[in-house]
């Protein structure tokens, strides 16, 4: 098995065009080495910029029917932030991929996070191009359901907690209360189930590898269950 075979194994999907994932992996570096026309990867990597911004978009819009273009805008923008995406990129091993110019090489290029945010939207842009956009998405949701979940929660909200005590407070100077429900696993593998009360009603729950993680998405939780009642 070549490299590029394993690493499409990686990725779950094969190019009918392998020249396609060369170039995704191809870092600008190269033609200002070489001095002459050398094709890289910073077209593929804008064309791969605009898909994941518009399969994101989708997701968040039909998952997330009581938000605003606001909070779905930042949202987005949390889950298409560079770090994210070098992550992602780091994650598939494209590093070891990467065909760069001996000076990126040796000022260690292949682990730098931007150089593998880029390569990774260039291979998002790869696979538009070889596949179509249904293979793109199956792709995309693919690699950020490893990392995201199933997003059932909007993962734009910096303080939920915070949020949901100022919605809360608008019609009553009373506050949400936090109640850790249960907490399973091992000792260094431990998970948090946190519920929110408020006024005795139970409105939200969430689970997270510490007790803060858990109220956070409870209240998440509780914000997404208050819109959807005010939108109904």
């Amino acid at each position: 098995m070549s490299d590029l075979d394993a690493l499409q194994a990686r990725l779950g999907y094969d190019f009918q065009d392998e020249a396609l994932l060369r170039l995704a992996l191809t870092h600008p570096s190269v033609a200002h080495e070489q001095g002459t026309v050398v094709q890289h990867n910073q077209r593929l990597e804008f064309l791969g910029d605009a898909v994941l911004e518009l399969v994101l978009t989708r997701v968040l819009y039909e998952r997330f029917p009581a938000f605003g273009e606001g909070p779905l805008t930042k949202a987005r923008a949390q889950l298409v932030n560079r770090r994210t995406l070098a992550e992602q990129g780091k994650r598939l091993g494209l590093g070891q991929h990467l065909v760069l110019s001996r000076g990126e090489e040796l000022n260690r290029g292949r682990e730098r996070p931007s150089t593998l945010a880029d390569a990774f939207e260039a291979l998002v842009g790869a696979i538009f191009m070889d596949g179509g956009f249904p293979e793109a998405e199956r792709f995309l949701l693919s690699q950020f359901r490893d990392v995201f979940g199933e997003l059932d929660v909007i993962p734009n909200l910096e303080n939920p907690k915070g949020e949901l005590q100022e919605v809360l407070q608008a019609n009553s100077p009373q506050s949400p209360q936090y109640q850790l429900v249960a907490v399973t696993g091992p000792d260094h593998d431990r998970l948090f189930e946190c519920a929110v009360f408020y006024r005795g009603e139970e409105l939200g729950r969430g689970t997270g590898k510490s007790k803060k993680e858990a109220e956070s998405r409870a209240a998440c939780h509780a914000l997404i269950s208050l819109r959807e009642r005010r939108a109904k």
